[in-house]
């Protein structure tokens, strides 16, 4: 073999060796989640009721509780990480958090940075506004203005089906959309179902009432990609707390409703 080749198969089998153990230092964050007693959960802060601040300051919601029955059932600590929209799964992807549950909805450019658990919550992104603005499908959002959560389900899908003249004006983080709809900034509201009944109950300024349905899209915990034995273990809970009742009783104190049978 000559020197070049030799150099060659060196190059190759280095890369080689530094993969196989970037692959198996990925698939210690299990392992690390352990020997830490710790388990890290991104979770959203201004997104009720799946993850608010309580008058205690303390984070509170659908989330959180999920957090806290996952982290149990592993034996560790839970530590709460608050996140935005934006920069949920990008703490995933980084390492500053072990998994994100932040009403994640699943969608193919999702897939293709993280993997998914089963779903753990029911949830839909409709249009909503006041009951005077006549809107019952995309096409009437016609000349309307539309407020938005950048990179959010909502945002993403209502970017595909709204016509050319409607005006989508997109916000960093849910605060700042609601504030925007309640104010008079724009006509409607993207959002989820839960989110518009948590408002509607907290105030009465602009009511949120349905026009149309984007997308049903339940929620998932996100784990980074390759961590099948963190996935497996995030499964056996929602199962878990599935069989027992434990994640209907979530869902009725946070949703007001029981389970869907089918999720």
């Amino acid at each position: 073999m000559n020197r070049r080749h030799l150099f060659r198969f060196s190059a190759i089998a280095a890369l080689s060796l530094a993969m196989l153990g970037a692959s198996v230092a990925q698939a210690d964050v299990l392992a690390d989640v352990k020997k830490a007693g710790v388990l890290r959960v991104a979770v959203p802060q201004d997104f009720p009721p799946f993850g608010t601040v309580g008058s205690d300051m303390k984070p509170k919601g659908y989330d959180i509780d999920m957090g806290a029955l996952i982290a149990k059932d592993l034996g560790v600590k839970l530590e709460l990480i608050p996140v935005s929209s934006a920069n949920r799964i990008p703490f995933v992807t980084t390492g500053k958090a072990d998994i994100v549950i932040s009403s994640l909805g699943k969608n193919p450019d999702r897939e293709k940075v993280i993997d998914f658990s089963a779903a753990y919550a029911p949830f839909y992104n409709g249009v909503f506004g006041p009951a005077d603005v006549k809107v019952a499908a995309a096409a009437d959002l016609a000349g309307k203005t539309i407020a938005v959560t950048r990179g959010s389900v909502e945002d993403l899908e209502l970017s595909k089906i709204a016509p050319p003249t409607a005006v989508i004006k997109r916000f960093e983080d849910n605060n700042s959309t609601i504030s925007a709809y309640l104010s008079g900034q724009t006509q409607l509201a993207a959002t989820g179902n839960v989110v518009a009944a948590s408002l509607n109950e907290l105030t009465r300024l602009r009511p949120l009432t349905p026009k149309f349905l984007i997308k049903n899209s339940p929620c998932y915990v996100g784990v980074n990609k390759g961590e099948a034995a963190l996935l497996e273990k995030v499964n056996e809970s929602i199962a878990k707390a599935k069989k027992s009742g434990a994640l209907n009783e979530i869902a009725k104190k946070w949703l007001h409703n029981p389970l869907p049978a089918d999720l």
